[in-house]
């Protein structure tokens, strides 16, 4: 497997080797006048991607910009140890997740909760802080520039309230972080990311909307190229609605976690095959996102709702 693809004119995806997994989680180089990178990974996948930036004959001090489309340590968790090896790179972030990039005592609590502290060190390894002087905050409508390219944001809620997509001016290229689920393509299934604690139905099929309408060529953090906009997103849509919906009425009987996965875990599974049409190495998908987590944030939306005026 390659550790480096070329994805567009100027864009190299870099496989983080998550887990010393291939093709699970991808940041992106942007050429430019003022070189980006898309994502880090997680904190134990900062020698990856340092690798492979030297593999492009790419010092890390020549890097200008580290982006990331939102705070989850999967994809943001190696910021603070890449900065020091970034050492002139602004960071730029939701103004909701800069606090946790400068400080992140609690987004490291509550990814334990979610996790349990010994997977969660595992997964992710130690969370180090960003100096928050080199921190930017960034939003809807605004762009940020390399030089010679620049890169539109777009912001993105559902899967996070402080997710972003960015989108290419040069080539349309659209980096959908987790906003359309997670599509690995040696599996070629699409599994909705639905985690605790602000997963958003309704926001999230608004986003998807937005970056149908947007882009000319998706590009997934898990993970690669889809040049099938269309495909993806009606797909998307489709099996987020569908796996929120079977929450919704399990919650009308029960509110057994374990048991609402198990429906999940089913209704999955006759995705899976009509996907795939193979077997499909699940663990892969269990490492992002399993099961049991997306029923939980389901849940919670549904029980939100039921709460709500």
């Amino acid at each position: 497997m390659l550790d480096t693809i070329d994805v567009a004119p100027g864009i190299t995806a870099i496989d983080t080797h998550m887990l010393g997994r291939y093709q699970v989680t991808s940041a992106y180089l942007v050429r430019g006048a003022e070189p980006a990178l898309i994502e880090t990974g997680p904190a134990t996948s900062a020698e990856a991607v340092l690798r492979g930036l030297r593999s492009l004959g790419f010092d890390p001090a020549d890097l200008a910009h580290v982006v990331v489309t939102h705070i989850h340590l999967d994809h943001a968790g190696g910021v603070g140890t890449l900065a020091d090896a970034f050492g002139s790179a602004t960071v730029w972030v939701h103004e909701r997740g800069a606090p946790h990039l400068a400080d992140p005592t609690r987004l490291v609590a509550s990814t334990a909760r979610t996790y349990g502290d010994d997977t969660m060190r595992e997964f992710f390894g130690e969370v180090l802080p960003v100096d928050a002087g080199r921190l930017r905050v960034v939003g809807e409508g605004e762009r940020i520039s390399l030089g010679t390219r620049s890169l539109d944001v777009l912001e993105t809620p559902g899967h996070a309230s402080h997710h972003l997509c960015l989108v290419d001016d040069e080539t349309g290229a659209l980096f959908t972080g987790d906003a359309l689920g997670v599509h690995i393509p040696d599996v070629g299934v699409l599994r909705p990311a639905t985690p605790p604690p602000d997963c958003d139905v309704d926001a999230a099929v608004a986003s998807i909307r937005r970056i149908r309408d947007r882009a000319q060529l998706l590009l997934l953090s898990h993970f690669g190229a889809v040049p099938a906009v269309d495909h993806l997103c009606e797909l998307a849509e489709k099996r987020l609605l569908a796996w929120s919906e079977t929450v919704r009425r399990a919650l009308l009987t029960t509110d057994d976690i374990e048991e609402i996965a198990g429906l999940l875990q089913q209704q999955g599974a006759a995705e899976y095959e009509d996907d795939s049409g193979q077997p499909i190495d699940l663990e892969k998908y269990d490492v992002l996102s399993s099961i049991r987590m997306n029923a939980a944030g389901l849940s919670r939306y549904w029980t939100k709702r039921a709460g709500s005026p």
